[in-house]
């Protein structure tokens, strides 16, 4: 199963879900989707966003656990 780890991110960056969604173009309904693991998938333009917002590797927010 893959996890998303965007609120340990968010934390290290003091920002919060809106401030992102805002930054990336997304909704913040869709973004707590996505943070939540509820999305059955991320686009690699969205990820690509995250990361340059975060400042930080798609390894920092995907992880693998079986």
């Amino acid at each position: 199963m893959i996890k998303i780890k965007i609120d340990k991110l968010l934390l290290e960056k003091n920002m919060k879900v809106k401030e992102l969604a805002e930054l990336i173009g997304i909704t913040p309904s869709n973004l707590s989707i996505l943070k939540n693991g509820r999305a059955s998938g991320v686009r690699f333009n969205t990820l690509n966003k995250i990361c340059k917002a975060l400042d930080c590797q798609p390894g920092d927010i995907l992880i693998y656990e079986e």
